[in-house]
């Protein structure tokens, strides 16, 4: 099969890894792709979010599958673009990724489906939201509605604070994407996430896995996209997982089908383990990052197959099966992220780090300088996942690969699945 990934992360790094083990795949081309993919297949310079130019790509290449790893152009509709050209996609229509491109819609469908989630108030204007906040006794969760790469969301403590990062974005700190906000209740416990592929009629787990947001050790600092993860989830056991998929999964298959927008693709709940069950923080429309970088390194079955059964409504006889080991990512960010940082820093040593057993580097935010030299040119640059047969010893690995990168320009938290 020709299969177009799309992306340039370090998501897509760990699916280029993967797509290009898969005995289905004969030519994988990567648009754009970063330097650490360029093993795996046939980099095209192509945006992620240049849907026309995708589209001509998918078309030239004759392309039988395209894998969409990002979230910007399925929220903006390249699965139903291709559709319409007769390519079979990997992703959810537009329609039906609004589980991830409005918070508000997203708490509506778990509101006329019954999904148990924490309450919460949509407002577009600063009173309303101080409002709400003041009702909430400050101890509340301010998201953007829309897309944020991963930064739109604040954890206050206090009304100070949220009414501070409502006004913040209101006042068009993320464009568009903050022109509405969804102020939450502020609920407590452990965090996890389960991914589902879904076919339009039927879900089947996928796997688990528990991400770090926050940029500092013991959870301290801003929130980022994500500084490490574990999978298996270590708190999330088998019940757990029966009652996510029976409770959250199952009817998100039935109401996105009775809405007439069947979901078929990878579905991402992140998930709070309170003292009442599990309750959903938030959907994502596609595999996590890092969580892609910890879980596909644990996949036995052929991924290809995997997502060819998300398009032909064929789940309900599909089989995954996985490495028993666990699995830890690391991620190593420039200095200053999720604020403003430098780019240009060379990175060292890469080779070294997947001398370790079990152990793969995946890139994201990498480039090569003009004289050849890898280059920092992103706020998180690298994860480092390692395989163990216990959380600890898949930890070990991790950062005995972290050590051996020579790179003066990042960071990275040194608590990863220190549970």
């Amino acid at each position: 099969m020709n299969i177009l990934l799309i992306g340039s992360g370090g998501r897509e790094h760990a699916l280029a890894w993967s797509l290009a083990d898969s005995p289905l795949t004969s030519r994988l081309v990567i648009a754009p792709g970063n330097p650490g993919m360029a093993p795996y297949g046939d980099m095209r310079p192509v945006a992620a979010d240049d849907l026309d130019g995708l589209c001509k790509l998918a078309v030239e290449i004759s392309a039988d599958l395209v894998v969409i790893g990002p979230e910007v152009p399925l929220v903006d509709g390249l699965a139903d673009r291709l559709a319409s050209l007769g390519i079979t996609a990997f992703g959810p229509s537009a329609a039906a990724a609004q589980l991830e491109g409005s918070k508000e819609f997203a708490r509506a469908f778990c509101a006329r489906h019954n999904v148990p989630q924490p309450a919460y108030f949509p407002v577009s204007d600063y009173a309303a939201a101080c409002q709400h906040i003041d009702q909430l006794g400050g101890f509340c969760v301010i998201k953007a509605d829309g897309l944020a790469a991963g930064k739109g969301v604040v954890v206050a403590d206090d009304a100070d604070t949220a009414k501070a990062a409502a006004k913040s974005m209101l006042d068009g700190q993320f464009g568009d994407s903050s022109k509405r906000l969804v102020i939450e209740q502020r609920i407590r416990g452990p965090e996890a996430s389960l991914f589902a592929l879904l076919d339009g009629d039927s879900a089947i787990l996928m796997a688990t896995a528990q991400d770090h947001k926050r940029a500092y050790d013991n959870d301290q600092g801003p929130n980022t996209g994500g500084m490490g993860a574990i999978s298996p989830a270590p708190r999330l056991d088998k019940a757990l997982e029966e009652q996510v998929m029976q409770e959250v999964v199952g009817p998100v298959v039935r109401g996105m089908a009775a809405e007439g927008t069947p979901y078929r693709g990878v579905l991402y709940v992140g998930l709070m383990l309170t003292e009442d069950g599990p309750q959903v923080i938030e959907f994502n429309c596609r595999f996590g990052d890092p969580e892609a970088q910890v879980i596909l390194p644990r996949l036995r079955t052929d991924i290809v197959s995997a997502m060819l059964a998300t398009t032909n409504a064929s789940l309900h006889h599909f089989d995954m099966r996985w490495d028993p080991r666990a699995a830890v990512t690391v991620v190593m960010a420039s200095k200053g992220y999720p604020g403003s940082y430098e780019k240009g820093s060379v990175i060292r040593a890469i080779d070294a780090a997947e001398t370790v057993p079990d152990c793969n580097v995946f890139h994201a935010g990498t480039a090569l300088a003009e004289n050849g030299d890898l280059i920092a040119v992103g706020g998180r640059v690298l994860a480092v996942t390692a395989l163990g047969d216990d959380a600890e010893s898949a930890r070990r690995n991790a950062y005995d690969g972290v050590a051996k990168i020579d790179w003066q320009g990042g960071f990275y938290r040194s608590d990863i699945a220190k549970i």
